[in-house]
């Protein structure tokens, strides 16, 4: 195994230790903790990612992996920041309900022998609910901070819809070739 897909594996193996320190106020510094994981995570997607094109390390586990990671990631925390009260459930319904529809055309188009890869509209919705949940996790009892909240969790909603159309549109074809 390279060490991009040690990186995404990583990735994974952090996450039950984030919904850890999320979940449990009661350990000193939880939120700091489980901020610090989150962040580290995320960065640690940048890292794999140029690390597999730098070097050509490039797999067909790390095509599945990497993004799985990523999804897994962001839905842990936005489920706990639901459990929280920081993060309304239908913001994460519709950001999760984006993530299998894209899953689903995807695994349509790999059934026609299509390969469609992250066009930068996904990536920079990526990075809004990351922003989000970084924001959230501290959750800074302030009202301008709370604005700044409301405006990443606007952000990254709007994003993620306008990134599913822009998808959906721009791979139309995919549904065509479907028997």
């Amino acid at each position: 195994m390279n060490l991009p897909n040690k990186i995404t594996i990583f990735r994974v193996i952090m996450i039950p230790f984030f919904v850890f320190f999320m979940l449990c106020p009661g350990i000193p510094y939880s939120n700091w903790i489980a901020e610090a994981i989150f962040v580290i995570a995320s960065l640690s997607d940048l890292v794999d990612g140029k690390i597999a094109r730098k070097y050509n390390l490039i797999t067909d586990f790390g095509k599945f992996m990497d993004p799985l990671a990523d999804k897994l990631l962001t839905a842990a925390a936005m489920i706990c920041l639901v459990e929280m009260k920081l993060l309304p459930s239908w913001v994460v319904i519709i950001i999760i309900s984006r993530e299998f529809i894209i899953s689903g055309f995807r695994l349509i188009a790999s059934d026609n022998g299509i390969v469609i890869a992250a066009n930068m509209w996904g990536k920079v919705k990526t990075v809004f609910q990351m922003a989000m949940c970084v924001l959230l996790i501290l959750h800074i009892d302030h009202p301008l901070y709370r604005i700044l909240e409301l405006i990443s969790i606007a952000g990254a909603t709007i994003l993620t819809v306008i990134s599913l159309v822009i998808y959906l549109y721009d791979n139309r074809g995919v549904i065509k070739t479907y028997k």
